[in-house]
């Protein structure tokens, strides 16, 4: 039987990394996808690790031949996600996490209906802004670079419509915990039997739903000077 696959797409600086980690440490039967890119390793990135670090030539080759899941281009670069990880997964019976952008969460959703897509939001402009910066330093990070992330995270958040579960990445601790829950949540709905246990883990997920969680999105959104929610199309 096939297992589960999450997305997750969010803002550069949101926390979406440092998430994910903790969530593949906490979660058995839980498999990481690493992409592939043709960009150059940020900081202490390693090949294989975060990435998959190819050329563009080899990345076009992969196109052709039809090895990617989905892919997409960005600011200059490629990303993809590599079919096989998917099917490595679903032999092994594990269930597959994928890190992607609102455009490979796109296509995901085409191919794979039943895939569950969660996008984590920082909770203003100002705190994504302040988390770009604490980061620059480090990584090399020039003031039009972050210009261009507020703008681009704006220009992504706009798509959380599209999404079944919205994060907020306020506290680190409540996040990762809800996190959790929604992927325990997806694996329950699959299963016959629920306990009491079960059904907390399962509210706790439903307060993430996009249903219960739109507004405050709407709220984020507007810190990026969005006075209404733009067409996510």
């Amino acid at each position: 039987m096939s297992g589960i696959v999450y997305i997750i797409s969010a803002p550069s600086g949101s926390g979406k990394t440092t998430l994910s980690n903790e969530l593949l440490r906490q979660v058995p039967d839980l498999e990481f996808s690493i992409s592939y890119t043709t960009r150059k390793p940020r900081g202490k990135e390693r090949n294989g690790r975060e990435y998959f670090f190819v050329s563009s030539q080899e990345f076009e080759r992969m196109i052709e031949q039809g090895q990617f899941l989905e892919y997409a281009r960005v600011f200059g670069d490629y990303y993809g996600t590599a079919r096989r990880f998917l099917d490595e997964a679903n032999t092994r019976g594990k269930d597959l996490l994928l890190d992607i952008d609102v455009q490979g969460a796109h296509q995901i959703k085409e191919k794979l209906p039943d895939a569950v897509s969660i996008f984590i939001l920082p909770p203003s402009r100002e705190v994504l802004e302040k988390r770009l910066r604490e980061r620059s330093t480090a990584e090399h990070i020039s003031g039009a670079v972050i210009e261009r992330r507020l703008q681009a995270a704006a220009k992504e958040i706009a798509n959380y419509r599209n999404y079944d579960y919205i994060l907020i990445n306020d506290r680190l601790d409540e996040s990762q915990g809800q996190l959790k829950a929604i992927v325990l949540a997806e694996r329950l709905r699959r299963s016959s039997s629920r306990s009491t246990t079960d059904s907390r883990i399962i509210s706790k997920a439903e307060e993430c739903r996009l249903k219960n969680a739109g507004l405050r999105a709407q709220q984020i959104l507007a810190s990026f000077g969005f006075s209404t929610v733009p067409s996510s199309h």
